[in-house]
């Protein structure tokens, strides 16, 4: 490629890739700042919520099973914790795998990773008599869905989330509704049920588990039961926690619904602060943070319209806050909440939910949707439909994305490595991409070869610049060559590029996917070698090989793709122009590739190795067929 090719490409590439991945709202990144800053900041959030002991009217009840384990609170009767089992020999139907931050929480922090994060009671063996209370949590083995109290050194908690904030909370309009204390009616192994009796109002909720787990994994029941005034009520959906892919924070929220006799699944905007939904009948609701979520599914009528709430981080803060807090890895304000409320219906009959909360893997969910179908109505929940491609370009990327995964599937049945599947999708691209590339090839080397001729061109009609370049545009068209050709096959794999980026921050199977143990760990996230202490700006704490073989393969490519004369004296102005704009694209691709993830990076480094087989394939073929044209 000549420089035009080359700049052009680097800008395209810049513009639709670099801005599609830093500026993909929205984008929360972790941030570094001076020690008395995060001081401060931890200190706002504790302001927001001071360390106290637990809360002596507050009691908190298990129900569990081989998916979830959901912690009740009696204020509220709602949910101050769903947490999820980590895969494990002793949670083999498990599909959450362990992440890096699960395990820098249990060796560093272990005080926030106990699972409950406090005494709790659980339902009496014998299915008789008060519940039993169990001091003990377990440490470690749990993906926390909601974010959660924050419990600090001796057992305190540091940072309490309000109550209002849990999930399955009823609100009523003032919102003090969700501080209500509930009175424990029953708890047996698989349902709790609570009662809360106040003037002109009494309200029953009852939750369950499903008989069959494995036919509705990570699903539970609800029925609600109001006496009284049943006016303005609110269901809420809690706050997910963080999930953080290469850095950024992508949460979703979306809603399905009935349009033009066809079911429709639409997908909000993030608020600023509140978002009503006055006139819209949902059939569901999904409030995720890209990999996991909750889905409210409303079983018996409802009335219409939802709404979607912007949280403060400070009032109900990620539990990454509590990592290198000296440094201030994680601020809490850089990292809000979503919830989203959806209306009771002004009714005393009985209604009931579904409610999903648990990871968005397709197989969990087409699982769930087969249980609940009904072909006889023509009913289908569409769970899967939850599934979310984020990005400012995900309406490009989308098709591509489910191209690539497509693919990925077929060879993971034969591989049964996400990795080595990612290495085998390239080598099928590469292949189907053939001769695309090979034409490509050919016309550099066209241009290589008339290199010495444009430069003649030029050095003659160097007064006269709009001549050189008409004498230089008829020399293309007499040799057949197009000067664009070099820039084609890396548009074509632009889509396919920004297709495999939205993959990995939107597949679950990827999230937690290992492929060589201590180095790629998790697919979704960047490679890590080794670690320090202080982070710096931009590298963080962590060294990443990955983007630093592709900037060296991509070097060696150049080289390989454009031979220069030993002698630098011999090299033309163009040649110069084109070694120099060569160099910027290897340093430019290794930066803006540093904190990308490691399935990403493998993808990207192995089509550009594949490149440079493809080429020197070619090249031998061709010095092959010079010599025997000349025998």
């Amino acid at each position: 490629m000549d420089r035009r090719s080359i700049l052009f490409v680097l800008l395209l590439t810049l513009t639709l890739f670099g801005v599609h991945y830093w500026f993909s709202p929205p984008k929360e990144e972790a941030r570094v700042a001076p020690p008395q800053a995060a001081v401060s900041q931890i200190s706002a959030v504790e302001k927001t919520q001071p360390a106290t002991p637990l809360d002596t009217e507050e009691k908190f009840y298990v129900l569990e099973n081989a998916y979830q384990q959901l912690v009740f609170s009696n204020i509220g009767g709602a949910l101050a914790e769903i947490n999820l089992p980590l895969k494990s020999a002793s949670h083999p139907d498990s599909v959450v795998r362990k992440i890096e931050f699960d395990e820098i929480l249990e060796k560093d922090y272990p005080q926030v990773a106990h699972f409950p994060n406090q005494a709790f009671f659980t339902a009496n063996a014998s299915g008789k008599g008060s519940p039993v209370e169990v001091y003990k949590p377990t440490e470690g083995g749990y993906y926390p869905l909601l974010r959660r109290n924050i419990v600090g050194a001796g057992g305190r908690v540091s940072v309490r989330i309000p109550p209002r904030y849990y999930a399955l909370n009823i609100l009523f309009p003032d919102q003090k509704m969700g501080e209500h204390v509930y009175k424990l009616r029953q708890l047996e192994k698989d349902f709790i049920e609570f009662e809360l009796s106040q003037s002109g109002r009494k309200i029953v909720k009852r939750f369950s588990l499903p008989k069959d787990p494995k036919a509705a994994p990570y699903c539970v029941d609800l029925s609600i039961k109001v006496e009284g005034d049943t006016r303005g009520l609110l269901l809420t959906s809690g706050v997910p926690e963080v999930e953080l892919t290469s850095g950024s924070f992508s949460p979703s929220l979306k809603y399905r619904q009935l349009r033009n006799q066809k079911s429709t699944v639409e997908q909000i905007d993030l608020p600023k602060t509140t978002l009503p939904f006055s006139s819209i009948l949902p059939d569901w609701i999904c409030d995720s943070n890209g990999f996991l979520g909750m889905i409210i599914d409303p079983l018996t009528e409802i009335d219409a319209g939802f709404s979607a709430e912007r949280i403060s981080g400070e009032i109900v803060p990620t539990r990454l806050v509590v990592i290198d807090r000296e440094h201030n890895l994680y601020p809490a304000d850089k990292y809000p909440g979503y919830e989203m409320q959806m209306p009771l219906r002004n009714t005393t009959e009985i209604q009931n939910f579904r409610i999903f909360a648990g990871p968005f893997a397709s197989d969990i969910l087409k699982t769930v949707d087969k249980t609940y179908a009904d072909p006889a109505k023509r009913y289908n929940p569409d769970y899967i439909a939850s599934q979310s491609f984020h990005g400012w370009f995900a309406f490009i990327s989308e098709p591509f994305a489910k191209f690539l995964f497509f693919l990925m599937k077929v060879f993971y049945q034969i591989s049964r490595s996400w990795g080595v599947s990612i290495i085998l999708l390239t080598i099928a691209l590469r292949v189907m991409l053939y001769p695309l590339n090979a034409w490509s090839i050919k016309s550099t080397a066209k241009m290589q070869e008339i290199a010495p001729q444009v430069s003649a061109l030029q050095e003659k009609y160097k007064k006269d610049p709009k001549r050189a370049q008409m004498e230089i545009v008829g020399l293309y068209k007499a040799k057949g060559v197009n000067p664009f050709s070099g820039c084609l096959p890396l548009l074509i794999q632009l889509p396919f590029l920004i297709g495999m980026f939205d993959l990995l921050k939107s597949t679950f199977e990827l999230r937690g996917a290992p492929f060589i143990p201590h180095w790629i760990d998790n697919l979704t996230a960047p490679d890590v070698v080794f670690s320090w202490g202080y982070p710096i700006p931009f590298l963080g704490s962590d060294f990443h090989l990955l983007p630093v073989l592709i900037g060296c393969v991509m070097y060696v490519q150049q080289k390989f793709s454009s031979p220069l004369p030993k002698d630098k004296s011999l090299w033309t102005d163009q040649q110069k122009q084109q070694k120099f704009m060569g160099n910027i694209m290897v340093i430019v691709f290794t930066v803006m590739f540093y904190n990308f993830p490691s399935g990403l990076n493998l993808y990207w480094l192995f089509s550009i190795v594949l490149g440079i087989v493809q080429q020197w394939w070619m090249t031998k073929k061709k010095a092959t067929a010079q010599k025997s044209f000349v025998k």
